[in-house]
């Protein structure tokens, strides 16, 4: 997949807490190539049955990307859904971005597998050396993304943690990320199945007024 011109910031949105905006010139970038999934067509379409997408902050999402990075001990966390060209930010920890295009995203190579993917150093990686999100703001330098997985197997997102230092996470702080993740799941379905009751309660209520 090819990259595209970009000009301009990426879209911000302020957050509690102290955060980092990315002031990235877009028109600098070159470009990328990330790989797709199989089952693109497939993923998309379960990622937007949750009807996630442009909601605003939840709680419980904020409250799970702020555990996960006490957890992980970086200044950055993100609950991160890959839509067909961007990633965008449900939940997020130390930044102020919305979203960024998925080109340039550290996710979209997690969610081509069903285990953590950990860069201890992104400059040292050839996938990610040359990403402006590593060479100008926010300078990751270590990442670590879990993937989103539905019930029938489909990555539409990541649970990841970053920082601008060099590092690794602890066995244990690998398990309670990927646990983390699983919650994000439970949550989601759980959101899903409430939006699906009171649909079907708004069509019931409909039905019985036109009787």
């Amino acid at each position: 997949m090819k990259g595209r011109p970009y000009s301009g910031p990426a879209k911000t949105e302020r957050s509690g807490g102290p955060s980092i905006s990315l002031p990235i010139d877009w028109s600098k970038a070159t470009q990328f190539k990330i790989p797709i999934p199989r089952d693109e067509k497939q993923r998309l379409a379960a990622l937007r049955s949750y009807r996630i997408l442009d909601t605003g902050p939840e709680e419980v999402f904020d409250d799970i990307t702020l555990l996960a990075s006490h957890t992980c001990q970086t200044p950055v966390a993100l609950l991160v859904m890959l839509d067909s060209s961007r990633q965008w930010f449900k939940a997020k920890v130390g930044i102020d971005a919305a979203e960024t295009p998925r080109e340039m995203a550290f996710c979209a190579h997690t969610i081509m597998q069903r285990d953590l993917l950990i860069v201890p150093d992104a400059s040292l990686d050839k996938r990610f050396a040359n990403n402006p999100l590593v060479t100008s703001s926010p300078k990751i330098c270590f990442y670590a993304g879990a993937p989103l997985v539905t019930p029938d197997n489909r990555a539409i997102g990541t649970l990841c943690v970053i920082d601008r230092v060099p590092r690794k996470l602890t066995p244990e702080q690998e398990h309670d990320l990927v646990a983390l993740s699983r919650l994000v799941m439970s949550q989601l379905e759980l959101r899903r199945r409430n939006l699906l009751q009171r649909r079907r309660a708004r069509k019931a209520k409909l039905s019985s007024k036109r009787r």
